[in-house]
């Protein structure tokens, strides 16, 4: 399972020049890549995202526990 708590603290360190390091936790490979490259897109989507990530993980999490199951 995936902890909403590391995924802020990878996001935080996107502001000091390690961004997108959440949306790879979340399993966002491709928005993770693109956030690395541009800074979070100039850290506005990094800011954005201390909102998003609750429903990042939630995702990641059901995700995994469908993938667990075999569906």
């Amino acid at each position: 399972m995936k902890s909403t708590g590391v995924a802020y603290i990878l996001c935080i360190l996107g502001f000091f020049g390690f961004a997108g390091f959440h949306r790879f936790y979340a399993g966002k490979w491709i928005t993770g890549l693109l956030w690395f490259f541009t800074f979070g897109i100039f850290w506005i989507g990094t800011i954005i995202d201390l909102f998003l990530i609750p429903g990042m993980i939630e995702r990641a999490n059901i995700n995994k526990r469908l993938g667990d199951a075999g569906l």
